[in-house]
């Protein structure tokens, strides 16, 4: 039996020292972020951070906000009761407390109030530290902030469960010194009682009898939780727009009219079920947190041991860059000596020069001795050096000049290069995060992602590119948040440009880049979101060999680039026309048919073309169109003018033609009903964002078009190859071989869009198109 109970109590202890230790590890959740003590009388901010009320008053006070009202201190959940019968409690209390009247006095004065001509109060800001912003805390300042009743009862919790018990609480009402351990509370007095003074004071048949007892504590909360703006109404309500408890009355303002209001009970309920799921998320993933845990330790230690590391290899760079100043500084000085000695032993044998011309010393002494010499021959043998040496002394006193200059000016040394180059002595830095080129990016056959590096970035040794196919994403990125982010990663770059392939087709795929250096990889690029073309791409040239103004067409190099030039043809049918203009189109076509499935191009037309059209037809009908010229400017040209030119013959098929005409930076959308019987008119089609669907209406033109043939279906759809919009689509009989299609009406230029697969990846300078148009026939 007594090894039993000594089982049970060892098996309490124990427990109860586990809780222990779990009630101080969250210790620091119960802090507050101002005082970084334990929270007292805490309050929940907008941010739903909670701070004590003093804390923020003083922080408040420090700004140079008014001192806010606080609550009275008996009536505080978290405050100690100073009364000594229930009927004190009655007393009110000073708005404000001690300690925030220290604040004022201390070096902010007194804040003498807002007279009553004064405009509306302004909005208080508050610093939250935790969230490092300004929240605004609205008119009211901190009156509009709720208590944290439920962090005051788990600060009790912890207090109580960190002593063990070991301090009593004791009865408010016994007389001192024979206090008594309180046995029990009361939450209608907020004081604590032994169980006399709580007869005493509860007698049996009174409605003190009435009130609720609980254990001791410190920390009364009140039974129900009110509005702070509407006195005795209880907060019933929760708006999850807005993010706030509401009361009855606060519900029916205008404020939250619309918005998702619910019972506070079914919020709580629904709060209280997300919270246990991911409780339960992190209770079930305990081996993932320990293993993190044991990664960041590892890391922690791998850190201390790199930081060790590059210590010591700073502190050789510094030694070796003192080494080498020390070496330059000897070289340096060995230079100087040199030149000081060579200019010493210049000057010094002036010096004896110039000492040998004082009398009785030297040459002069000599040629004293010299004219004493009385033969003649001996004499002139002898002094015809003397003679020049005298002439040569002369010359030298009459010009006289140092033989060295004693000045050093240019050996002094100028360090401000070196010296600002060693106050800029960084540590090398990772590149910095690539601006991608939206005007080179784009996504064809492949992907073709462009960037640049800012200008105060470092270098990058090369670039890592990162993408990634969100799967069920919508253009602009959306997708589902518990899609997982599988990135993929290509072969080091090592120029600003890379390329992706093996797409999946009507996708939109998220791409990133970065740079790296011998510091490591930098920062992520934004993001950037390419949407892939609805269906292979199809790779053709242009063809002109059967156009019947061929004359007016000037093609590029390799076929993809096309200008019309009205020529002077077109000026002289002008010049002989009255009331209109006769013209024809010019036409280009690929150099390919379709025959079957889903094919898409793209193209750009210069926007000061005059009329472009872009579109598909049958080969054999757009060859019998096209050499068969129509008079544009005939009224029984229009299909739509009345009259039985037998163009607008109704039919019941899909037209041969499908075109979109562009021009002078604008696209006009067909109206959704009607067909058209030849190129010159529009095929049956619709306009999604036309306002009015029975009136044709005009769109800008994009840098890019793109056009979408469905050759099973009959159809076609024009996009904004830039994020692939659908602008128009329309129908064409496929019953025959269909190859893309332009014409030309007047000036214009179209470009292909070039395959990413056939551009290189450092994409050269642009190369310029000389346009020769050959000589008109004039006698047409």
């Amino acid at each position: 039996m007594a090894e039993a109970e000594l089982q049970t109590f060892t098996s309490i202890m124990d427990a109860l020292a586990r809780i222990s230790t779990n009630m101080k590890s969250m210790e620091q959740e119960l802090h507050c972020p101002v005082c970084d003590a334990m929270v007292k009388q805490p309050i929940i901010l907008p941010c739903q951070h909670s701070v004590c009320v003093l804390c923020a008053a003083e922080v408040l006070v420090q700004r140079g906000y008014p001192p806010p009202d606080l609550p009275p201190e008996p009536n505080s959940p978290a405050s100690t009761p100073n009364t000594r019968s229930p009927r004190q409690a009655r007393r009110p209390s000073p708005k404000t407390s001690d300690r925030l009247d220290r604040v004022l006095r201390a070096g902010f004065g007194t804040y003498p109030g807002r007279r009553r001509k004064d405009g509306a109060p302004a909005l208080m800001l508050f610093p939250c530290p935790s969230c490092q912003r300004d929240v605004e805390l609205g008119e009211r300042g901190l009156t509009e902030c709720l208590r944290n009743l439920t962090l005051e009862r788990i600060v009790e919790r912890y207090r109580h469960t960190v002593s063990l018990g070991s301090v009593a609480i004791m009865c408010g009402f016994c007389k001192a010194p024979q206090s008594l351990e309180a046995t029990k509370g009361c939450a209608d007095c907020r004081t604590n009682f032994c169980n006399e003074c709580f007869k005493l004071y509860h007698p049996w048949g009174t409605p003190r009898a009435q009130h609720e007892h609980i254990l001791p504590t410190n920390n009364f909360r009140p039974k129900v939780l009110t509005c702070p703006e509407h006195e005795q109404e209880r907060l019933l309500w929760y708006c999850r727009n807005c993010q706030k408890l509401l009361c009855p009355l606060c519900k029916l303002r205008r404020a939250h009219h619309g918005h998702k209001v619910q019972p506070v009970a079914q919020a709580g309920q629904a709060l209280k079920e997300k919270i246990n799921k991911e409780m339960n998320y992190i209770l079930s993933n305990q081996e993932m947190v320990q293993s993190q845990i044991t990664q960041l330790e590892s890391a922690i230690t791998q850190m201390e041991l790199n930081s060790a590391v590059a210590k010591e290899q700073l502190c050789q760079v510094i030694r070796e860059l003192g080494a080498a100043l020390a070496e330059r500084q000897g070289a340096l000085a060995l230079a100087l000596e040199g030149s000081r000695s060579r200019r010493g032993e210049a000057l010094s044998a002036q010096v004896s020069e110039r000492r040998g011309l004082l009398e009785h010393a030297g040459l002069v002494a000599y040629t004293h001795e010299l004219l004493k010499e009385n033969d003649a021959p001996c004499f002139v043998q002898a002094a015809r050096v003397t003679h020049s040496r005298l002439v040569k002394a002369i010359e030298n006193l009459q010009c006289f000049s140092l033989s060295a200059d004693p000045s050093f000016r240019h050996f002094q040394l100028d360090a401000s290069r070196e010296l600002k180059l060693l106050s800029s002595l960084e540590f090398i830095r990772a590149p910095l995060a690539p601006v991608i080129d939206t005007q080179k990016t784009l996504a064809y056959d492949q992907l073709f992602l462009c960037w640049r590096l800012p200008q105060d970035s470092a270098p990058a040794w090369h670039f890592s590119v990162e993408y990634q196919r969100r799967a069920g994403a919508v253009w602009g990125g959306a997708r589902s948040p518990n899609t997982p982010m599988v990135w993929q990663r290509l072969d080091e770059a090592s120029g600003t440009s890379a390329v992706v392939d093996r797409l999946e087709m009507d996708s939109v795929y998220v791409l990133r880049v970065r740079g790296c250096n011998k510091a490591g990889f930098g920062e992520y690029s934004e993001e950037v979101y390419l949407h892939t073309p609805p269906a292979p791409v199809l790779s053709f040239s242009l063809d002109s060999r059967w156009g019947l103004h061929s004359d007016r067409l000037a093609l590029g190099k390799g076929q993809t680039y096309a200008r019309s030039v009205p020529g002077l043809s077109l000026l002289q049918a002008a010049d002989r026309a009255l009331t209109s203009c006769h013209l024809t189109s010019d036409l280009l076509v690929a150099d390919l048919a379709v025959t079957h499935g889903r094919h898409y191009w793209a193209c750009s037309v210069e926007p000061g073309s005059y009329l472009v059209k872009v579109g598909v037809g049958q080969e054999a009908k757009l060859q019998e169109w096209f050499h068969l010229p129509q008079d544009m400017a005939s009224p029984r040209y229009d299909p739509d003018s009345g009259h039985d030119s037998g163009a607008e013959d109704a039919q019941d098929s899909s037209p041969p033609f499908c075109f979109l005409t562009m021009g002078m930076g604008k696209i006009l959308l067909p109206q959704a009903h009607g067909q058209g019987a030849g190129p010159n008119t529009h095929s049956q089609g619709h306009g999604g964002a036309n306002p009015h669907p029975n009136s044709p209406h005009t769109v800008p033109l994009p840098p890019r078009l793109g056009v979408c043939l469905d050759f099973d279906k009959g159809r076609v759809t024009f996009y904004d190859a830039h994020s692939l919009r659908i602008l128009w689509e329309g129908h064409v009989d496929c019953s025959a071989p269909v190859c893309p299609a332009f014409c030309f009406i007047g000036g214009g230029a179209l470009q292909l869009q070039d395959l990413v697969a056939n551009r290189s990846i450092e994409e050269p300078p642009p190369r310029r198109v000389t346009i020769q148009s050959r000589a008109t026939n004039l006698g047409k």
